[in-house]
């Protein structure tokens, strides 16, 4: 009994200065690298945002951003600027590997960070807001610029001072470029960095190479490594929440922190081609289900569909008209099964449908549009589902009355009886009442003309030579 009250005490005692070692290390020698790749969304800023307050909750010292993008939504943008802005770690922008570019929201991302870092044969810059529901987003409303430098300035030089700005024919254009320029030359201002460059990044979408960028104090330093970028940033002082922080990288241990399953749901949501194929199976759904109450499935499937693409469509940038276009068309194209036009409603709502899935996405940010094979695809299998709805139609419509009254009308029968005014015949195995203003014999064949009530309204048949003969 003594031995294992000895163990155990021996055993706390270890695991005690376990711990203890533990909590002697230093937390600033924890950092974590973020990774930010392809078009920026709704899905990239929950992804930065979430994992910025995990990495200040497991103490790290330090957030590398590495950046690989062609740039994203303005709203998801200024979401990630606003969490580097107000982080209480240092955040470190790398555009990295070789090959690799920060553009367009990229490069408003690399202004916003304490430290901006670029690897070789990288690039950042054309800054240029891309217009909102389609236009150019070009200078002067579609006119080409040359590219060719002004005599005397070389590659990445500064416009001259009396050279004026590039302008829009849209002013709602000239409004988005001004406020671009106005928050970039804040964050450049920020950070220490090149205002002048970063204003015409926005203005005329220039870009420059690493190394024209750190020659010019748009970044800090060129890195080949993300170990090289932990030890070229050792030593430097960084201002975090007005409090100057030197930082201590040498040797830092920086662990990747992957998007977790909400992160990664979002992303598949988000994509603005699963949004439309969610929000089409449950439209169809649940027509599906209101048309065949009871079958269940496709009611569950189109209303789980119908919400998941709602959620994606409110954080994504919408033009309400292509949405209200799509269920329009789908109104029509149903609507010429239940009331045929010959077309004319089934045609109209194809049109309806495909112009409305062209404009739904109201952006031109890269990676944030519908594809087209996609809207062509979707096209072809309504026109087919109104082809076939709309033959099915023109069949029944040409197919003789199999039950019913109407279905009595022109079928022979045969009298049971002579009579010139009411009597009986046989008809489809039955014994009927039956009218008529000519006398009828007894086994003669006889047409039905009509059905009054129960009573049948006839007219005998000439008889041919045979049956005149028997």
């Amino acid at each position: 009994m003594n031995f294992l009250l000895r163990l155990i005490l021996v055993l706390l005692l270890v695991a005690c200065a376990s711990a203890a070692a533990q909590d002697a290390e230093p937390a600033d020698r924890l950092g974590v690298r973020l990774d930010i790749e392809g078009p920026i969304g709704p899905a990239t800023s929950d992804y930065i945002r979430r994992s910025l307050d995990k990495a200040v909750e497991q103490g790290a010292q330090l957030v590398v951003l590495r950046m690989d993008t062609p740039g994203g939504l303005d709203s998801a943008m200024r979401e990630i600027i606003q969490a580097i802005l107000s982080s209480s770690i240092p955040v470190v922008s790398y555009v990295y590997p070789r090959g690799a570019r920060a553009a367009s929201a990229g490069t408003y991302i690399s202004y916003a960070s304490h430290i901006a870092a670029m690897g070789p044969a990288t690039n950042l810059g054309a800054a240029t807001p891309v217009s909102v529901g389609g236009g150019s987003p070009l200078p002067g409303a579609g006119e080409q610029e040359s590219d060719e430098e002004p005599p005397g300035r070389d590659e990445g030089d500064q416009p001259a001072a009396d050279e004026p700005a590039a302008t829009y024919d849209d002013p709602r254009m000239n409004k988005v470029v001004n406020d671009a320029v106005a928050y970039i030359r804040g964050l450049a201002e920020l950070r220490g960095r090149n205002a002048e460059w970063a204003e015409q990044a926005v203005r005329r979408g220039v870009s420059l190479s690493a190394s024209a960028a750190l020659e010019k104090n748009v970044i800090d330093l060129i890195a080949d490594t993300p170990e090289e970028l932990l030890r070229k940033i050792d030593g430097r002082t960084v201002t975090i929440n007005n409090e100057e922080r030197t930082l201590d990288t040498e040797g830092m241990a920086l662990v990747p922190m992957e998007p977790d399953w909400r992160s990664e749901l979002l992303a598949v949501i988000t994509n603005p081609n699963i949004a439309y194929i969610l929000m089409l199976i449950g439209i169809y759904g649940l027509i599906f289900e209101f048309a065949n109450p009871g079958a269940l499935v496709p009611g569950i499937i189109g209303a789980i569909s119908l919400l998941l693409a709602l959620f994606a469509l409110q954080v994504l940038p919408i033009n309400y008209a292509g949405l209200a276009l799509i269920i329009l068309g789908v109104a029509l194209m149903l609507g010429e099964a239940f009331a045929p036009s010959f077309g004319a409603l089934g045609i109209g709502g194809l049109a309806a449908f495909v112009i409305g899935s062209i404009i739904l996405i109201d952006t031109d940010a890269p990676g944030f549009g519908i594809s087209p094979a996609l809207i062509g695809g979707v096209a072809l299998f309504s026109g087919a589902l109104f082809m076939f709805l709309m033959s099915a139609v023109i069949r029944a419509r040409h197919r003789p009355v199999v039950s019913g009254s109407e279905e009595m009308v022109g079928i022979l029968a045969t009298a049971l009886e002579d009579f010139d005014h009411e009597g009986h015949v046989h008809a489809h195995g039955e014994r009927w009442r039956a009218r008529t203003d000519t006398p009828v014999r007894k086994g003669q064949q006889v047409r039905v003309m009509g059905l009054d009530g129960l009573c049948l309204n006839v007219t005998p048949q000439e008889e041919t030579p045979e049956q005149q003969g028997e």
